[in-house]
């Protein structure tokens, strides 16, 4: 049996064993002699291995990205050329949908239909809107001023190094490769060194839609390599998807040595539910925004606020619903929960559920390793209630299937609650007035809410507050991100084209 997975998994397109790097768009051979073994976290079978890109690695893929950059073969091109690359490569990879969630399902252990829903969906949607956004966009304007016309561009960054996660890992590098080359910036990435063979197949996919060479490099690696990213002197922005703890190390890096950056961390959000919810509709969703990709995402709706009138039914709904989600191997059709990424993380979060335990909470659904599923870093979901929020399990980032429900008295008692918190990502509101959801909406101190309902939109701004990071993506305000603006000063009588 194990032999049959090993094999069907070594003829997935990109899976095997990598010894060479993807540098300015071409193979080569790397200085490092050190590899990444990468081995399912759902079966324990072996998906591949690549190089482990050392300085001298990622000196010379800085080192192409930079004479790319000067050189104007991508920073040139106009902005509606580059969207029409962005556009042809999100249809190759529907078009390549099969191969990639097998290879993306490999990597991480989660359910093919999660990668198609929750990364392929998403990280074409996202090239497809920076690509709008780069066509809509106002490269160059004239304003009027005290001294007369001003002619304002606005130029790409420069040379992009770009850090990802392994949660979602489709998704993350189709986000940090639609913004630098929606603005015409080169870029180099630096893979999670869980999920590193993805991005290699993405950047063939970029090159091959038409990003010259020389644009691309990809630098699987470590905290090692990715420290050598941050500092290099060749490179003008760093933009960062991880945890807060490397976020702030990777800010400070870019603050003294004045590089720019944005840092998308954690997150501890909060859904609250109003008295007026439709729990027969929305239970099953109030479940599945704490519990999907197994928790191991930023956004995740992690403390569930509700009213105390009405929380054994909400309880009660939550609970039904997330023992209908089935834990299972990327092989099982009826599987929509994957592992957790490794052993190491799988005890960590055993460990939170322990003190939640020790905290007083109640484990009215208490999780613990499936049977049957003894070669994966497995869990099943765990909801807690009698939970408040200076517990551990509510305060700080789980990255598992933890949901913690805490009752409250008052939408104002709510309001707080979802707001002691150090994050500030994301959240939600579950009511039957929708205007009352709005206006509640206005209250948390978070970059992204939803009603109802939660989703990133990737033609809108994505990031967080507080400690949930620097900056946003997607949308125009992604695309600036990866922008410099110039202001250039005209004689006195100038003519500004009538066209402008």
């Amino acid at each position: 049996m194990t032999e049959t997975v090993e094999a069907a998994t070594a003829a997935i397109p990109g899976a095997g064993d990598h010894n060479q790097l993807y540098l300015g768009g071409q193979w080569v051979d790397p200085h490092s002699a050190a590899t990444l073994e990468v081995f399912s976290p759902a079966t324990g079978v072996r998906v591949g291995s690549t190089p482990e890109a050392d300085a001298a690695d990622v000196d010379a893929a800085v080192k192409a990205a930079r004479a790319s950059f000067d050189s104007g073969v991508w920073s040139s091109v106009p902005p509606a050329e580059r969207a029409d690359v962005l556009d042809r490569a999100a249809a190759l990879i529907e078009e390549r949908s099969a191969e990639i969630t097998a290879l993306v399902s490999a990597e991480m252990g989660a359910p093919a239909s999660a990668v198609a829903t929750l990364q392929q969906l998403p990280g074409t949607g996202v090239l497809r809107a920076y690509a709008q956004a780069a066509r809509d966009y106002a490269w160059v304007e004239y304003r009027e001023g005290l001294f007369g016309v001003t002619r304002v561009t606005r130029e790409p960054a420069g040379v992009v190094g770009a850090i990802t996660a392994w949660n979602v890992p489709l998704f993350l590098v189709c986000n940090k490769f639609g913004a630098a080359l929606a603005a015409g910036c080169s870029i180099v990435l630096k893979p999670a060194p869980e999920t590193p063979l993805i991005a290699n197949v993405l950047a063939e996919i970029m090159v091959e839609a038409g990003v010259p060479e020389g644009v691309i490099s990809v630098v699987p690696g470590g905290a090692e390599t990715g420290k050598a990213l941050v500092d290099h002197p060749g490179v003008d922005k760093i933009t960062f998807t991880g945890s807060t703890a490397a976020g702030k190390a990777i800010g400070a890096s870019c603050a003294q040595n004045l590089k720019r950056c944005s840092l998308e961390l954690g997150g501890k959000s909060a859904a609250i539910v109003l008295d007026d919810v439709d729990i027969a509709a929305h239970g099953y969703m109030l479940a599945f925004f704490g519990l999907f990709n197994t928790g191991q995402a930023c956004v995740a709706q992690t403390r569930v606020l509700v009213p105390r009138s009405r929380q054994d039914e909400i309880v009660e709904a939550m609970v039904a619903a997330a023992k209908t989600m089935t834990v299972g191997t990327p092989d099982d059709p009826a599987a929509q929960l994957g592992p957790v990424i490794s052993e190491r993380q799988r005890q960590r979060i055993e460990g939170y559920i322990e003190a939640g335990k020790a905290a007083g909470a109640t484990a009215v659904l208490d999780g613990g390793r499936p049977e049957g599923l003894d070669n994966g870093f497995f869990l099943n979901p765990t909801i807690f209630t009698g939970v408040t929020n200076d517990m551990v399990i509510a305060q700080e980032e789980i990255f598992g299937p933890v949901v913690s429900v805490i009752a409250y008295d008052t939408v104002d008692e709510a309001i707080a609650i979802a707001n002691d918190s150090d994050y500030g990502l994301a959240g939600s509101v579950w009511t039957a007035d929708v205007e009352r959801g709005i206006e509640i909406s206005e209250k948390i101190r978070t970059g992204t809410f939803g009603v109802n309902f939660y989703a990133i939109d990737p033609g809108s701004p994505f990031g967080g507050y507080k400690n949930s990071g620097i900056g946003r993506e997607c949308g125009p305000e992604g695309l600036e991100a990866f922008i410099e603006h110039k202001s250039t000063m005209l004689p006195a009588g100038y003519q500004v084209p009538q066209s402008s």
